[in-house]
């Protein structure tokens, strides 16, 4: 059997076999949603260690829930609202905050330095997101869910999440508006 062309739900009802195709179909869901996963927890938890064992510890339980016979419609979704609730309940019981990003992808050609001082420009503007916000924009930015995707995942209106990503952004560009604005000036000089 070519698991590799099998849709996700039919990975999902293979969860609750026999131990062999369970075992085959979780690896090609984990091939499948592993990085996406892996890098929503390095974005949300600023502990590499724990980001780690949350990731670990999200694909345990959907094994777990597979071989239970749960029914579940969206892997997708069901994965992320597995992850996101780890990392909530992580932060619930930690009173550090959570939410990093890393790096924002940019498509133009600079100075290494500057590129890494806007980098680090950026993601100190998105910590500076409230957390509602944040979730949504990651989810939708870096995680590249749609935003039916992100109102299933978070339980809330597709207008409340567009909502929240568009006041995110606008946010966002309030914040970095007086740099470029500064480096043009600078440049001028």
């Amino acid at each position: 059997m070519n698991f590799k062309t099998l849709t996700d739900k039919e990975l999902v009802e293979l969860l609750s076999l026999k131990e062999d195709l369970a075992k085959s179909a979780f690896n090609e869901i984990y091939l499948r949603y592993s990085k996406k996963i892996f890098a929503y927890c390095k974005k949300s938890i600023k502990d590499n260690k724990i980001a780690e064992d949350i990731f670990q510890e999200t694909f345990v339980n959907l094994y777990n829930v597979g071989r239970s016979d749960v029914r579940i419609e969206n892997l997708q979704t069901y994965i992320f609202r597995i992850v996101r609730n780890l990392c909530l309940n992580y932060k619930r019981d930690n009173t550090q905050e959570f939410i990093e990003i890393e790096e924002f992808h940019l498509t133009f050609d600079e100075d290494p330095t500057q590129v890494k001082e806007l980098s680090s420009l950026i993601n100190q503007a998105i910590e500076m997101l409230n957390d509602e916000h944040k979730e949504a924009f990651i989810l939708q930015t870096y995680q590249e869910l749609s935003y039916n995707e992100i109102a299933e995942l978070l339980q809330i209106p597709v207008t409340t999440v567009r909502n929240r990503i568009v006041r995110a952004k606008r946010k966002l560009k309030e914040i970095l508006t007086p740099y470029f604005e500064n480096k043009k000036f600078e440049e001028g000089k």
